[in-house]
């Protein structure tokens, strides 16, 4: 076929120069060029294409007259205003914009007659989340609106406006649509589709009421800018600020707010007495997903999670699953094969991206693709000599470690930790140590050191005979050569199962018996020993961006908050060890016995329901997600906690 043909558009073919030159109209020789190279561009490059956004305004149910809306762009490279309009006598406008290839879409309207009233609403979001693009045509912007795009993307706002590094800003834009619809501003699908969620749905209204003050009732709108303020912050200039300060400070003046709140009737059902914060947790259901032990995040955001049970029974469960960030079932999940049985309290995901998750039930190892295929044998990998494994690690080599743990049975003193070499099961390393009884949770720190918890008990045998006196525990160091270094010996440590390493290297072990966390340096002595209730039985740890401390609580279904090595992430007067969060922890309804805790690339908090009631034992349902309230980390792990960055040049090390 002739390239020499004239081109839609009426542009000369790029090559057959020659005929070209003897048309009627000649072009130069740089217009050809230039019109060869745009041709030869993807349709991004030729421009973004145009879109046009059709939206209402509303404060305390109606319409906003005359107020100002701006939409707005904010991605990795800051903030960009898109258009702006005014609102008409029904509260309407209209804006025509180009759309961008990446980051997230929003749309603010400031009231003039209540100048203290900023509302928002996330309108899209582009692609390299873990979710699909997506944009709405047709927005409400009210107070329900407001509240969930500030929530979902706290971590990616300030005074500027939201922006930051994908695909953890993706992601937080498509969180938002499970909270409030933007569409019709109305609540998301999951907080109205589960009675789990309950809790959330009349907090997330409460807090919409607060905001609707704002249009109706000055004094009072004076009132909750004073009672949002944060201990030693700034007074709050506008709504937006306001619940900003809220998932900040998720902790401030709980009581006194939510009696303020029942001035507005605007949204219901509303919360009837004062919560014990104001986190937002939501749960999220899946096939096979029962009674998860262990979760991972991928590069995406994707949420893998090993299962120990089939649903409503205690039979080994044969699956991993996998939900994107807006918990919906991805890449195929429930996965079966790969010699699942029984998924244990262990997954961690390697620098190809595949993941590795210990079969409890059939003494074995599971390999998955990153796009969530099996990867290993049918019976999965035996290699090493397992019994009962548990905590698994891939370190900078792409070493992969796993704690042998011998199960809930057993003597005293037995366990290893087998290592596979560059992911080869057929190079199996079996590290042996007389510190070694019953590993648990194996992390490595940033001198490519394991971190192993000996959590020195059987549980089998102490659920039936009852709580021992003094169970005893220990951490041991392993070396990258693969020959341990040390082991700490502590009496705070007892029955110590999951552990984290912080941004310093120190790692944060959780006692199981004793319900402390005890810090230890990267040397192996004991920095500090932080007390929980009695009754928190803690399971599971986690390091946010900012170094604060999240523990999964098993015993009284809570997630706890500690202060860490990062002061300046705390409030005033807060030391290392200070809990952050209630009394008793977080609560909420959707919450059940835990032991799991991570950090996703959004700031969300992510708990795993492993347990429904203990007494007899029954399975948890689901993941809970704790939106926006935690500061963000790349994922995978790398392997210490890093905040994905705006201004280097990777916003996540490689």
């Amino acid at each position: 076929m002739s390239n020499s043909r004239t081109r839609a558009g009426g542009l000369p073919a790029c090559k057959g120069r020659r005929r070209a030159r003897r048309r009627t109209v000649r072009l130069t020789s740089a217009i050809v060029a230039a019109a060869c190279a745009a041709l030869a561009l993807p349709t991004s490059a030729l421009g973004a294409a145009s879109a046009s956004l059709q939206g209402t305004a509303t404060g305390a149910g109606k319409s906003l007259q005359g107020a100002q809306v701006v939409l707005m762009a904010g991605s990795r490279s800051g903030v960009k205003k898109l258009g702006q309009t005014t609102t008409d006598a029904h509260g309407s406008f209209q804006i025509t914009y180009t759309k961008p290839a990446d980051g997230v879409v929003y749309v603010e309207a400031v009231s003039r007659q209540a100048h203290r009233l900023r509302l928002r609403s996330v309108v899209g979001f582009g692609a390299g989340g873990g979710v699909s693009e997506r944009t709405v045509s047709k927005v409400t912007v009210n107070e329900l609106t407001t509240v969930a795009a500030t929530y979902a993307l706290a971590q990616f706002s300030d005074q500027r406006g939201i922006s930051g590094p994908g695909p953890g800003l993706q992601n937080a834009a498509a969180t938002s649509f499970n909270l409030a619809d933007p569409a019709t501003g109305t609540a998301g699908g999951p907080l109205t589709s589960d009675d789990a969620n309950s809790q959330t749905l009349a907090t997330q209204n409460t807090l919409a009421n607060l905001v609707s003050l704002c249009v109706t009732d000055n004094a009072r709108c004076d009132k909750l800018i004073q009672l949002a303020m944060p201990p030693g912050g700034t007074r709050p200039t506008d709504t937006v600020q306001v619940i900003l300060d809220l998932v900040h400070n998720p902790t401030q003046s709980p009581g006194r707010l939510e009696a303020l709140a029942r001035a507005a009737k605007v949204f219901a059902p509303a919360l009837g007495a004062a919560p014990p914060s104001w986190i937002l947790a939501v749960r999220y259901t899946a096939s096979q997903l029962y009674a998860p032990g262990r979760i991972a995040f991928d590069a995406k955001g994707n949420i893998w999670a090993t299962n120990n049970w089939e649903p409503g029974t205690r039979d080994p469960n044969s699956y991993v699953t996998v939900q994107d960030p807006t918990g919906r079932p991805t890449l195929g999940s429930p996965i079966s094969g790969g010699g699942m049985k029984a998924g244990a309290w262990g997954l961690a995901i390697d620098h190809d991206g595949s993941v590795w998750a210990p079969s409890y039930g059939g003494n074995a190892m599971s390999k998955y693709s990153a796009s969530g295929k099996p990867l290993s044998p049918p019976a999965g990998w035996k290699n090493g000599d397992f019994v009962k494994p548990q905590g698994v690690a891939v370190d900078q080599r792409g070493n992969v470690w796993i704690a042998n743990s011998h199960g809930l049975k057993g003597k005293p003193g037995v366990g290893s930790v087998v290592v596979y070499p560059h992911g080869d099961p057929n190079r199996a390393i079996t590290i042996t140590d007389k510190s070694f009884n019953h590993p648990f949770a194996v992390q490595i720190d940033g001198q490519g050191r394991a971190w192993v918890t000996n959590s020195h008990l059987s549980f089998e045998q102490i659920r039936e005979s009852g709580r021992p006196g003094n169970v005893g525990g220990s951490v041991t160091i392993v070396g990258p050569d693969f020959k341990p270094i040390s082991s700490t010996n502590d009496k705070s440590l007892q029955g110590p199962v999951g552990l984290a390493l912080d941004s310093k290297g120190n790692a944060w072990v959780a006692n199981f018996f004793s319900s402390a966390v005890t810090e230890i340096r990267p040397n192996g002595t004991v920095a500090g020993v932080y007390q929980l209730p009695k009754k928190v039985f803690p399971w599971s740890v986690a390091i946010d961006g900012q170094d604060r401390v999240w523990i999964a609580g098993f015993g009284d279904s809570s997630v706890s908050l500690l202060c860490g090595m990062n002061r300046a992430a705390c409030p005033p007067g807060a030391s290392v060890g200070t809990a952050l969060s209630p009394a008793q922890g977080f609560q909420n309804k959707a919450i059940q016995h835990l032991t799991a805790v991570q950090i996703d690339p959004s700031g969300n908090a992510w708990v795993a329901n492993n347990w429904t009631k203990i007494v007899p034992p029954a399975g948890g349902v689901g993941l809970v997600e704790l939106i926006g309230a935690a500061a963000p980390v790349c994922t995978p792990l790398t392997p210490l906690p890093v905040r994905p960055s705006s201004t280097a040049p990777n916003a996540c090390p490689k």
